[in-house]
């Protein structure tokens, strides 16, 4: 919600938009763990996707400047699909991409939007909390930091999907 008039929409975006590419140009800093759980599935051989909320040119900014080893199978944006999460389509889109059900696929999630697509769209969901707490629910787990998780933490939350709690 905004007090402010349509028109001056754009603009305000822009400049976020703008901003958040100042900060990553500048190099931000990866989440304590990322870097070591995004060059896991490379060296094993693991297809992964960053499945985001954020428009294209957001998305291709994060790659090219904080890949930290990572090589992405593929990436989608809120720019690929009709609707964005919290509904399910970035969710099934990417399963229909890998060319497995959504079932056999895990989330990493930091929101609780992020967390809702992810959980509608039938896979697993790990959700490491960043500002916005998730929900609790069958078929969600929680680990206090990206450094809690490895490949062996996700393949456990694909054998055992009704997990819950922390």
């Amino acid at each position: 919600m905004t007090g402010g008039a349509a028109a001056e929409l754009p603009g305000a975006a822009a400049e976020l938009t703008g901003s958040f590419h100042r900060k990553v140009d500048a190099g931000a800093p990866l989440r304590p763990g990322a870097a070591a759980l995004l060059s896991a599935p490379t060296r094993h051989r693991v297809p992964f996707a960053l499945v985001s909320a954020s428009p294209r040119s957001v998305v291709d900014a994060v790659v090219a400047g904080a890949r930290a080893g990572a090589d992405f199978t593929f990436t989608l944006s809120a720019d690929d699909t009709v609707r964005a999460k919290p509904h399910p389509d970035p969710y099934r889109a990417a399963a229909t991409r890998f060319g497995v059900p959504a079932s056999a696929c895990v989330a990493v999630e930091d929101s609780p939007d992020g967390t809702a697509s992810a959980h509608a769209a039938g896979g697993a969901v790990l959700i490491v909390p960043s500002l916005l707490a998730a929900e609790p629910a069958r078929g969600r787990t929680f680990a206090r930091s990206l450094e809690e998780v490895d490949l062996g933490v996700l393949s456990d939350r694909l054998r055992r999907p009704e997990a819950s709690g922390s």
